[in-house]
């Protein structure tokens, strides 16, 4: 049996107590919709949700959210336009469409069982209240439990809050986690008296009990105590309407602070800079100068670590921390009460620019998985950054630039929306340096003609983030915006003679034709920017993929053996530099062409790894082409049944990725072969029965179907005789494919015959 999917997190320690709010809050979640959890910080609201969701027995699971918990950090997302990304993120859903992002989630959630728990709402709370409220009335079998400071205010909101320990229940925690700490808690049973006080003294707040244990390590029950007492006795008026608890709570991680070294402090207040998890070279960088010095970084944040104020986690992408939102704050006053916040976001910018640069370069290489991992785990640190680019005045080319630099993030990993959203919004942002940019404007001011010519220093930028907003578009069906970018990409690049961006902008548009079916038009952007690439000595997953979509509109116009010679050189450039998800389209095209041919087992085994290399960088564009091709191969292999489970499968993907295969007659063909052979098999009834099994699957259970293989009894022998001959020598390929490529030559074929067979 499958297990429920969702995202709850792994623990990190022994979850203690609360034994009589988790069976309250049990009892609301068999009653109500929305559910908002709301206490002081460091209470324990998040770590209680989760423990909620993940005490359900599994038969309990199934039954109520069949389809997962799902946890949303909403605590690092300050811009509103985000709340709805952060939300797709979470439910790990990828669309490629460009629908809003809103009418994504009510589709998505419109007929599932789940329950989304979201922590943070309080950074937001207008507009979470919104979303919250939208996506009950539309989504019958969502639930949702809020995690924050105060409550969402909706009719039918449950509000549960959550008050500090019991008495019994922080001993507990203070003892457990400093049995973590130093084994044997320092026989905490001869201290009962000032561990109870201590824990009265602490008012019961989980955050401050586990970083008085953290202290342990150098400090008896006796010292904590009479610290945090002579901490209280300073504090002790604390701010006007401030509640107690609150005091407490900043009490307590202020008395941490103190006993921090000065190394240790300014370590803490410069780490509030990060949005989200960070890696030693990340701090070393960012938080290293004269003060703290880079070869101390580490032991000071180790020193940060044995003290619970700084958590260290296992990622995709490696070794992370991450601080909780009440220490990031408490830091954050303190950098800023420094005079050096505006210095460690700025040196945290110039982190991840360096970052998303290494990347981009890095993608063309065996570690493009690595790399996928690591912008991943880097995106709210990104975001961060761009969001500082497009407050600072003068730097909007900065934001351009990084946004431009992450198209293999947007378009290699499925973040289309977000990278759209982030591509628009530093385009929007006009540097006042660019201004006069535009052919209307540059004629009515008189300036030196080198200086027309070469406009402003920072142009690349900005034509970097037109075309890869304009390939961004594409991908998502949007052509008219696609043309409006690249066009003005290729007019600026033309009029200040950069070489570069106008190659890349007719390499889209040669793209966006291929997309739209005119294959004469796309071989003929394409062959010219292929050109442009080699005289520029340019090589990467880009220029590979213009050699993979010119064979694509080759093989559509039915030359064959040109086509397979652009795919071997693109295959054997792949392998020698490792990268793989170029290599997965190249298969595609490959698979095409063998299928063409009749070589049906060969397209099935070309396939498969096209497949799984898509599913693995979360690619929908290319998984539901590989998709809707397996499904052709299968019924020629003789399983219509199965022919069809793919199908509606793929009809599935496309709803993620727009327009149903583009619209295009060419990219239709394989679909309508597959849907007739199907059908005249199995009869329109069961043809349909077997669509609508495919539909139901999810992505990941789809993708398992298609690698499994066909399930009919026999195979036809009529469909697997004839039309076989031997593939092309890939070494000859090679040596004719990048010359092939750049070649013109007269199509084999008209627009929609594929060897013999009809394809429009």
């Amino acid at each position: 049996m499958r297990p429920v999917p969702g995202n709850l997190p792994a623990e990190l320690n022994r979850f203690v107590g609360r034994a009589d709010e988790l069976a309250e809050l049990a009892r609301l979640l068999t009653r109500t919709r929305l559910i908002t959890l709301v206490g002081v910080g460091g209470v324990g609201k998040t770590r209680l949700a989760v423990q909620a969701a993940r005490a359900l027995r599994p038969e309990e699971l199934r039954k109520r959210y069949g389809d997962g918990v799902w946890l949303v950090e909403l605590s690092a997302v300050r811009d509103p336009g985000l709340l709805d990304h952060a939300l797709l993120d979470a439910l790990r859903i990828t669309d490629h469409s460009g629908r809003p992002t809103r009418e994504m989630l009510h589709t998505h959630l419109a007929d599932r069982r789940l329950l989304l728990v979201l922590d943070g709402v309080e950074q937001l709370v207008e507009r979470c209240a919104e979303l919250v409220r939208d996506l009950l009335r539309r989504c019958p079998g969502l639930q949702v439990l809020a995690v924050g400071r105060r409550p969402l205010r909706l009719a039918g909101e449950r509000t549960f809050p959550l008050a500090p320990m019991s008495d019994t229940d922080a001993r507990r925690l203070f003892a457990d986690r400093a049995d973590g700490v130093a084994p044997g808690g320092r026989r905490l049973d001869e201290h009962r008296d000032a561990v109870r006080e201590l824990c009265r003294r602490l008012d019961g707040i989980p955050l401050a009990l586990e970083l008085a244990a953290a202290r342990l390590r150098v400090l008896s029950v006796e010292q904590i105590l009479r610290r945090v007492d002579d901490r209280f006795q300073l504090l002790t008026g604390g701010s006007r309407g401030e509640l107690p608890r609150h005091r407490t709570l900043r009490t307590a991680i202020g008395w941490s602070h103190e006993l921090c070294t000065p190394a240790e402090r300014l370590l803490w207040a410069r780490l509030s800079v990060f949005a989200g998890p960070f890696d030693l070279e990340a701090v070393e960088y960012v938080c290293a100068g004269p003060e703290l010095p880079a070869a101390s970084v580490l032991d000071v944040l180790d020193a940060l670590v044995a003290q619970s104020l700084v958590v260290p986690e296992e990622t995709p992408a490696g070794p992370r921390y991450r601080m909780l939102d009440t220490v990031r704050a408490y830091g954050a006053q303190w950098l800023e009460a420094l005079g050096d916040t505006g210095r460690m976001r700025r040196r945290h910018r110039d982190w991840y620019v360096g970052l998303a640069t290494w990347c981009e370069l890095d993608w063309f290489s065996p570690r493009q998985a690595e790399i996928a991992a690591c912008a991943d785990s880097a995106l709210p640190n990104l975001r961060a950054a761009i969001e500082l680019c497009l407050e600072t005045e003068g730097e909007a080319y900065l934001g351009q630039y990084l946004a431009g630099t992450l198209w293999f993030y947007w378009a290699g990993c499925g973040r289309l929306t977000e990278g759209r959203h982030w591509l628009e919004r530093v385009l929007a942002s006009a540097d006042p340096r660019d201004e006069g940019l535009n052919d209307e404007t540059c004629q009515d001011e008189p300036r030196p003609e080198k200086a027309r010519r070469e406009g402003s220093p920072h142009a690349g930028s900005r034509l970097k983030a037109l075309w890869v907003l304009g390939h961004v578009a594409i991908l998502q069906g949007d052509n008219t915006a696609a043309v409006g970018a690249l066009y003005e990409c290729r007019g600026e690049a033309a009029r200040t003679e950069n070489a570069l961006a106008l190659t890349y902008a007719e390499h889209r548009l040669g793209c966006l034709a291929l997309l739209s079916g005119d294959m004469p038009r796309a071989e003929r952007l394409l062959r010219a920017a292929l050109g442009g690439y080699h005289e520029l000595g340019e090589l990467n997953s880009n220029v590979l993929m213009g050699q993979a979509e010119l064979a694509l509109a080759l093989v559509f116009q039915g030359d064959l053996d040109t086509a397979v010679a652009l795919c071997a050189d693109v295959r054997d450039i792949c392998e020698d530099s490792g990268e793989r998800w170029t290599r997965s389209y190249a298969l595609y095209v490959h698979a095409y062409a063998a299928w063409a041919r009749g070589r049906l087992g060969e397209a099935r085994a070309l396939l498969a790894e096209s497949v799984a290399i898509h599913h693995t960088f979360n690619d929908l564009v290319g998984l539901v082409l590989s998709m809707e091709l397996m499904a052709l191969v299968t019924a020629g292999e003789g399983d219509p049944a199965e022919a069809a489970v793919l199908q509606g499968a793929a009809t599935r993907l496309w709803q993620s990725v727009g327009a149903p295969l583009f619209g295009s007659p060419a990219f239709g063909a394989p679909r309508e072969q597959c849907e007739r052979r199907a059908k005249d098999l199995l009869g329109p009834e069961l043809y349909g029965a077997h669509v609508a099994e495919g539909h139901a699957l999810p992505p990941a259970a789809a993708v398992e179907r298609a690698l499994a293989g066909p399930r009919g009894a026999g195979l036809l022998p009529r469909q697997l005789s004839g039309g076989h001959r031997e593939m092309p020598d890939r070494k000859a390929d090679r040596e004719t494919g990048l010359a092939a490529g750049l070649e013109k030559r007269e199509p084999a074929g008209s627009p929609g015959q594929i060897g013999g067979e009809a394809a429009g």
